[in-house]
């Protein structure tokens, strides 16, 4: 059993670790921060749901557009906000990708707008099986 004081450490250092990860990009210049720029579905079954999102904040002190999202094929449909993300705002870039393909994929999907480093690239990545057979 967690005492409230390991908790509440916990919760702090996740928030301490966010926080650095965020400044650290402040001062390199960059605006639009992704936490985290790979999603792995791990294993899924053929036909499930290839849905994904990338997490993402303005740390700028301007407004920033997302002109357009492109992925390196037609098999993953990337989707955006259509409207400005305002100083400290967040939203999702989402990903989905067809998962009537099988077998392992690694996708990447361009993220170009307004901000300093722009594009940022991201990667969708898994393994698509066939449904187990019972």
């Amino acid at each position: 059993m967690k005492t409230p004081a390991t908790v509440i450490l916990t919760i702090l250092f996740a928030i301490s670790c966010t926080n650095r990860n965020e400044q650290v990009a402040r001062k390199s210049g960059k605006e639009i921060f992704f936490e985290e720029k790979v999603y792995d579905y791990g294993e899924i079954t053929v036909d499930s749901d290839g849905e994904c999102g990338f997490l993402f904040r303005n740390i700028s002190d301007k407004p920033i557009v997302i002109n357009r999202v492109r992925s390196n094929c037609g098999c993953t449909i990337p989707g955006w906000p259509g409207e400005p993300i305002e100083p400290g705002e967040s939203d999702t870039i989402k990903a989905i990708y067809n998962t009537s393909l099988t077998g392992p994929f690694t996708k990447t999907v361009y993220v170009y707008s307004t901000a300093a480093n722009s594009p940022v690239k991201l990667q969708i990545r898994g393994k698509v099986i066939d449904e187990p057979k019972i």
